[in-house]
């Protein structure tokens, strides 16, 4: 099983490659309003080799599940003409990875940032079990992905619309978003759901949300501790209708927003300092 786990040091391209020049828009019957050549988007790989996230059902790591389902997100990014989307791939303690990769993306001048997860449960729900002779820990009671964004962004409206629309992609295509994290019995691991259609939740906690100065997002594909979903999560249809679903929703995110021209940020920077005035 663990076998189709790509090593590190096979990642398509390291963080230090520069931006790639823009890719012509492609052939066909393709009609997108984007400027796909020139968006930049930066995919964040959660966790690291370090620090790896959660256990899954059968002791996987999540860390491993985010790197493939994230380099699979890119490949498919880069064949829609996305030639400007980068995988950060951040190595370190947990406190030192998450501030490493919230100054990478700063630098960057990206126009979006996608942080690629895999969900698990609080300790108190999980069970025992036993598999391939080893005991493990697993929580069938939920599944399903979920969207996060942090009102504390400096762009929160444009994260918003992306987790919606990536939402919605995802729901067009037969995924539903878990509902678990409304109720009560979560306690102090309850979220406020902000889109009920997409299934968007607001954390506004998270360091990779509320620090990045671009739109920013995290997506729980699906719940690993969930021995059905896991399975599920391993197969090449299910991490492909996730791609289909994040390149659809990108795609669309850049045909509305626009990349990151230097004529948007002046025209916004502007925008904010008349508000600013009116407002004294």
């Amino acid at each position: 099983m663990k076998g189709w786990f790509v090593a590190l040091g096979a990642v398509l391209c390291s963080w230090d490659c520069g931006w790639a020049q823009p890719a012509p828009a492609p052939s066909g019957p393709d009609r997108s309003a984007c400027d796909r050549g020139a968006f930049r988007l930066v995919l964040d790989v959660g966790h690291s080799d370090q620090v790896p996230g959660a256990k899954s059902a059968r002791g996987l790591r999540e860390y491993d599940y985010n790197l493939r389902l994230a380099k699979l997100i890119d490949q498919q990014l880069i064949a829609a003409g996305f030639a400007n989307t980068k995988l950060l791939i951040t190595d370190g303690a947990k406190m030192k990875s998450l501030h490493h990769r919230v100054a990478r993306a700063n630098s960057a001048s990206a126009d979006l940032f996608l942080s690629i997860h895999h969900d698990s449960v609080p300790d108190s729900f999980l069970q025992n079990w036993e598999f391939q002779g080893e005991r493990r820990q697993f929580s069938d009671r939920f599944k399903g992905h979920s969207i996060w964004v942090s009102r504390d962004n400096r762009d929160y409206g444009a994260s918003l619309l992306f987790g919606k629309l990536l939402g919605n992609e995802l729901k067009t295509r037969g995924l539903k978003y878990t509902t678990h994290y409304t109720e009560k019995f979560m306690g102090r691991h309850r979220w406020p759901l902000v889109d009920s259609e997409a299934g968007v939740y607001r954390h506004d906690a998270l360091i990779v949300l509320k620090d990045t100065r671009i739109p920013a997002v995290l997506l729980e594909a699906g719940s690993i501790i969930n021995r059905d979903e896991e399975l599920a999560m391993q197969s090449a249809e299910r991490q492909g209708t996730i791609a289909a679903a994040v390149t659809k929703a990108v795609d669309e995110f850049c045909a509305a927003r626009g990349p990151n021209s230097a004529q948007r940020v002046a025209r916004e920077r502007g925008s904010a300092l008349a508000n600013h005035a009116k407002q004294r």
